[in-house]
């Protein structure tokens, strides 16, 4: 079975592009919902008023990815675990965007409030600037999500070969 991650932070398109994928039939997990994540067991928050990062949920994650009951699974995150199974995955694709594009999104989106506030936008933006270079480092590709959804499941499709 064909395994792969998509990763990137806030407002790439993450989401879209994994319900898109479940619409064309594939196996396709989101793990922002349904119970992969828990706060990350020995966090200390930065800051007193901070919430612990979270992390997926290793068991789960390690019976989702050892069960082979599909041609191909995709699987979408962004948590400081996900290094301990990218052996797991046959590509690790990173979905990227401008800063700008990213900013907008987080700003009108409708199906998860992440981003809404101040401090979860200033939070989003940081992470543009921290946390994609290290993403990129660990990546096997990168896709730029701003060209139309299409494009965008165009050229992932035939990177993993679908």
């Amino acid at each position: 079975m064909l395994r792969v991650l998509l990763t990137g932070v806030s407002g790439v398109g993450k989401s879209t592009v994994v319900a898109r994928l479940a619409d064309l039939g594939h196996r396709a997990v989101d793990t922002d919902y349904d119970g992969w994540c828990a706060p990350e067991p020995d966090a200390v928050p930065p800051k007193p008023t901070a919430e612990p990062d979270w992390v997926w949920r290793e068991d789960r994650m390690r019976r989702l990815l050892d069960t082979a009951d599909a041609d191909a699974l995709f699987v979408s995150g962004c948590v400081p675990n996900q290094w301990k199974f990218y052996r797991d995955f046959d590509h690790v694709i990173l979905l990227s965007a401008p800063l700008d594009v990213i900013r907008l999104r987080l700003e009108s989106r409708t199906g998860n409030t992440y981003g809404k506030t101040p401090a979860e936008l200033a939070a989003a933006l940081a992470d543009w600037q921290e946390i994609e270079p290290l993403l990129r480092a660990g990546a096997t590709a990168e896709i730029d999500t701003t060209p139309p959804l299409s494009e965008v499941m165009e050229r992932l499709l035939a990177h993993v070969g679908l």
